[in-house]
């Protein structure tokens, strides 16, 4: 007997009706929305290079008896027009930074019009490239060690987001499409991609996408309201008045709940499949429990996970803001005061915002599991008899 057929016809309802017509929107406004052109601003555009610091020594002294105001390194160039020459960079000095330059380092050079080789590169960061790839592959191999190809598949979906994310999203939002709409069309998709590529096209996935999308635009809406509610402007995030800068048209308010949007995506699809799959492993292990028992199982599951998954997320907005409430720590200002700074305001709202869709994605999530699969037996053994019929 395939108990899946039942819920496969229970599930093509839902998809019918909820999924199917979403979905289909998404790639509507995906394709309408897709940025035709060029984003870069040619006067914002800076050329770099890398070298490998091969000597370093103290600059000359502007007067006799003063230390040094820099560090003089010998580098030789390994990427950039000029490529295996070497020249000399002023970096900062030793004594004056928390990480040093050092002799066998490579590091990160910016590039000038200049007359002269000796003028025409400058000192940007050290070069982490090589360090970053290592970390990455380390992530890869202890993802597919764990997981196998499931593994694989989620490494594959995670470059389709980072595609997703530098190609659509960014570049439409640049094109002054409206910040909003394009992070809930891109956020759409991605999660359609990214479930359906790691789990598989089948009930139990599509259930759970169902979840996720229905619970984003709870958050879409919970995040628009608050910002409003709240008196957010969006000046206080990072790279805002730079973006302003760029493009005069942007809704920063809008460009804020669109970050809202996006950060709360990945712990959405935490939430959601763990919420599917722990129904349908109730309905396995007692086939004849029906909606209510599978519910209020499910929910007893998903409140363990919200408890855990909320704090997560609240901590995960804190300490990006920690540097922020640092400063006003030493500030020694009241409570409310500092409450009521923007900066502040802002990740909580964020926060918050992403924990209240967290937690409607829980009943929506097991509510919906709960009808694909209860009372799967009963059913089969009725249908020879409907069939004899």
């Amino acid at each position: 007997m395939n108990d899946d057929a039942i819920v496969a016809r229970r599930v093509r309802i839902v998809v019918a009706a909820v999924l199917i017509p979403l979905l289909l929107a998404a790639v509507v406004g995906m394709i309408v929305m897709w940025p035709n052109g060029d984003v870069k601003v040619a006067s914002y555009q800076t050329q770099t290079a890398r070298g490998e610091v091969t000597a370093i020594k103290p600059c000359p002294a502007p007067k006799a008896g003063t230390p040094a105001q820099c560090d003089q390194a010998t580098v030789k160039l390994t990427s950039g027009p000029d490529k295996g020459k070497v020249i000399p960079v002023e970096v900062p000095p030793a004594n004056q930074t928390s990480i040093p330059v050092k002799v066998g380092q490579s590091i990160m050079l910016g590039v000038q019009d200049a007359p002269t080789l000796a003028e025409r590169y400058s000192y940007v960061d050290h070069d982490r490239t090589n360090s970053l790839l290592v970390l990455a592959a380390i992530f890869a191999v202890a993802v597919v060690a764990l997981s196998r190809w499931r593994g694989f598949a989620a490494l594959i979906a995670l470059a389709v987001t980072a595609v997703m994310l530098t190609q659509f999203i960014l570049p439409a939002i640049l094109h002054g499409e409206n910040a909003l709409l394009v992070a809930v069309v891109g956020g759409t998709v991605i999660m359609a991609i990214a479930l359906f590529l790691t789990h598989g096209i089948n009930a139990e996935s599509s259930i759970a996408l169902s979840g996720t999308v229905v619970a984003l635009g709870l958050t879409v809406l919970l995040g628009w309201f608050f910002t409003k509610f709240c008196q957010l402007s969006g000046l206080a995030s990072e790279g805002a008045s730079g973006a302003k800068s760029l493009v005069p048209d942007i809704d920063l308010t809008g460009l804020l709940v669109a970050g809202m949007v996006i950060g709360a995506l990945g712990v959405l699809d935490d939430v959601t499949v763990t919420q599917a799959a722990a129904v349908w492993e109730l309905s396995a292990a007692n086939p004849t429990a029906n909606r209510r028992e599978l519910v209020a199982a499910g929910l007893r599951i998903g409140r363990t996970h919200v408890a855990s998954v909320v704090n997560t997320l609240v901590l995960a907005y804190a300490g990006a803001a920690l540097p922020v409430l640092l400063v006003f720590a030493i500030q020694d200002l009241p409570g409310r005061a500092v409450l009521s700074q923007e900066s502040v305001a802002m990740e909580i709202v964020r926060g918050l915002v992403g924990s209240l869709g967290i937690i409607a994605a829980v009943p929506l999530t097991t509510a919906l599991a709960a009808m694909a699969v209860a009372d799967r037996s009963r059913e089969l053994v009725a249908e020879p008899e409907h069939i004899t019929n």
